[in-house]
């Protein structure tokens, strides 16, 4: 089956008409991107957009033989100008099944938002899923058979990526195509790097892709380390990274405190920005959950866990730092370098740049900003990738 996408943008397209944002003002060239529709097989039209006709022929195909031309969602924009021959363009009522005289089936699934979503099958089986912006199925039930690919929201419902991942449509070699592509993420680079995350991809306007043909599907990878400053935007990046995954346990190694209303306000916030299917752990003993198998886990973070375990050494006083309180918790890092080495979960950590900074007052304090450094070094060694956030942009250090 032959997909070609004549547009993977926003209703509105990208660049918006009129915005002034910075990620409007940049798309330009193979980053500027009409509204979404896709031709499959020059006989069924997905969603109806302006300039559909001079799209599909910019990418060597024509409408002329199109059968069917179905609506996912309402269209608010731009009036388009349906080519001569071209039949009409309509809605499927949820659960339906039509089959062309192409051969294709393609049966209508009820969405969480309004619009309508396509299951097309080819002749020869192959199987594509199409969502409409801002939606995800509804109603999934477990042990679904996977798609070949889906092509959906990925940014602005990634949470849809992660209910068809837990019923099976999403498998292993699924390939995951991000259309409906507004302004949330700027192109190029930051786009690809935050796709991957989530084990999916975006193409240019006008790319033919063969659904059912071998595509390596973007390694997500085990374990990141994700470090910056205060505010820097480091944990909400580091959330970001598993919002398309359906179980995440996330661990909270700062726990409560009593009394303390501005902690409580900050673990709030955390708490509101997560999705609802993931768990919270608060603990900071990390190696149970490290070498037991089961659903990615959220590390957030290791400076707390370093607090505590610097408590446990009796490291902030002089002496008993000297006395074996320096032994004791490189003993204690080691054993959590070695958890992760050998860990088979998903892991993500988050974890605070102290040391480009102040220099401590007080010797604890710098006690605890030079085994931080130590302990940042040594866990990064473990990790397939690591990222410094630096006023919400994340930089690749590795991977």
């Amino acid at each position: 089956m032959e997909l070609t996408l004549l547009g993977t943008g926003a209703p509105a397209g990208l660049p918006r008409p009129d915005c002034p944002c910075a990620v409007c003002a940049t798309a330009r060239g193979s980053s500027a991107r009409a509204a979404t529709a896709l031709l499959v097989d020059s006989a069924l039209l997905l969603d109806l957009t302006p300039g559909a006709a001079l799209a599909a022929a910019r990418a060597g195909h024509s409408l002329v033989g199109v059968r069917q031309v179905l609506l996912t969602h309402p269209h608010d924009g731009p009036a388009v100008d349906v080519p001569a021959g071209l039949p009409a363009a309509g809605r499927v009522p949820d659960g339906r099944e039509l089959t062309l005289i192409s051969g294709h089936r393609v049966r209508a699934m009820p969405m969480d938002h309004p619009g309508t979503g396509y299951e097309v099958t080819s002749p020869d089986g192959e199987r594509l899923l199409y969502l409409p912006p801002g939606a995800a199925p509804a109603g999934l039930a477990e042990g679904l058979a996977a798609y070949d690919m889906v092509v959906g929201d990925v940014i602005g419902r990634p949470d849809a990526v992660a209910r068809l991942r837990a019923s099976g449509a999403i498998g292993a070699t699924t390939d995951v195509i991000a259309v409906h592509i507004d302004h949330e993420v700027p192109g190029g680079p930051e786009l690809d790097r935050r796709l991957a995350a989530a084990g999916a991809r975006a193409v240019p306007d006008g790319t033919t892709l063969i659904v059912g043909e071998y595509e390596a599907v973007p390694d997500v990878p085990r374990r990141t380390l994700v470090t910056g400053g205060a505010r820097s935007g480091k944990s909400l990046e580091a959330e970001q990274r598993l919002q398309t995954f359906p179980d995440v346990v996330y661990v909270a190694t700062g726990g409560a405190r009593d009394g303390d209303a501005e902690w409580a306000a900050r673990v709030s916030a955390h708490r509101e920005r997560r999705p609802g299917s993931w768990r919270t752990v608060e603990t900071c003993d990390l190696i149970p959950l490290l070498t037991a198998d089961g659903p990615p886990l959220l590390i957030d973070c290791l400076s707390l866990w370093l607090t505590e375990a610097m408590d446990k050494a009796g490291a902030w006083d002089d002496g008993h730092w000297a006395a074996g309180g320096e032994t004791e918790l490189r003993a204690r890092v080691a054993e959590l370098v070695a958890a992760v080495r050998a860990t088979s979960r998903t892991v993500v950590a988050v974890t605070n740049e102290v040391g480009s900074g102040v220099v401590p007052a007080s010797a604890s304090g710098r006690r605890f900003r030079d085994e931080l450094g130590r302990l940042n070094a040594a866990f990064a060694d473990e990790c397939e990738q690591v990222l410094l956030v630096v006023a919400g942009q994340a930089l690749v250090l590795r991977g």
